[in-house]
């Protein structure tokens, strides 16, 4: 079968997940053999958000496209790279006048491959277009390019992450979720071709919480108070994602395998500041 096969990894979160990125992508493309490298980078700096130093650190290890959340305006330095450059998506269901965009196409394999990101809406903010309309609208544009087409939902409920999955059933190659930062055992395809997985997890400490040290966020979760997250730096480390087979004729997934790696040894300083 001609196909390709995608990398997705999930948030990639401040130094430890920068780190084990660099540390282990190499092995995974020797071991996996993948054609394109997709990562979700919305905390890669200091936890919360992207800057363009970062996009180059992710541009250098092979990335393709980094996709985003809700977190990637917290660096304003990163608007004008988002306006300059196509491969840092922002959620496509912001409104038009926010900057960069929220789909484009990179080549692999001598073929076009396009990766859209869209933000939920559940548990998350309501005031962003629907994202069930506003990836069927984008369709409307890429399916004239390609049948290879990727989606980073980047949503709260595993809900409306499965709805748009079946909603996409068989019109786009996979849905990846993303923002819960637990990596989800429900892998599958979907009875239309679709590859799915609820959430491709993180890149960060393993015993945190969603990657940053656990006394603030209890501590909010007591009292209710507003507290600073903390990125994690303690061991063991974990970096998760899944990757999928995908025939180039018809755009199918044929199979998809999840990606976990622990490493108790990883040394933090050897990531880029």
């Amino acid at each position: 079968m001609n196909s390709i096969r995608i990398l997705f990894l999930g948030d990639i979160v401040g130094k430890p997940g920068r780190a084990l990125f660099q540390k282990h992508i190499g092995r995974l493309e020797r071991e996996l053999g993948f054609d394109g490298l997709i990562v979700n980078g919305e905390n890669s700096s200091h936890g919360r958000g992207i800057t363009s130093r970062t996009m180059k650190f992710f541009k250098h290890n092979g990335v393709n496209v980094v996709t985003s959340g809700n977190h990637v305006w917290a660096n304003k330095e990163i608007y004008s790279y988002l306006n300059e450059n196509k491969d840092l998506l922002r959620p496509a269901n912001y409104p038009t006048g926010c900057p960069g965009v929220g789909f484009t196409t990179f080549s692999c394999k001598g073929r076009e491959v396009a990766v859209i990101n869209v933000q939920g809406r559940t548990f998350m903010r309501d005031d962003v277009e629907c994202p069930f309309k506003k990836t069927e609208s984008i369709l409307s544009i890429v399916k004239k390019k390609t049948k290879l087409i990727f989606v980073d939902f980047h949503a709260e409920a595993s809900s409306e992450k499965m709805g748009l999955a079946y909603f996409l059933d068989g019109k786009v190659s996979a849905v990846f979720g993303t923002h819960s930062h637990v990596q989800t055992a429900d892998e599958r395809i979907l009875p239309g071709g679709t590859g799915y997985i609820t959430d491709a997890g993180m890149a960060g400490s393993l015993n945190s919480m969603i990657g940053m040290t656990k006394a603030p966020i209890l501590k909010r979760f007591l009292t209710q108070m507003p507290v600073k997250f903390v990125v994690d730096l303690a061991p063991p480390f974990v970096m998760t994602g899944v990757y999928v087979d995908v025939d180039l004729d018809t755009g199918k997934t044929t199979n998809i395998q999840r990606v976990k790696i622990i490493d108790e040894d990883l040394y933090i300083e050897a990531s880029i500041k």
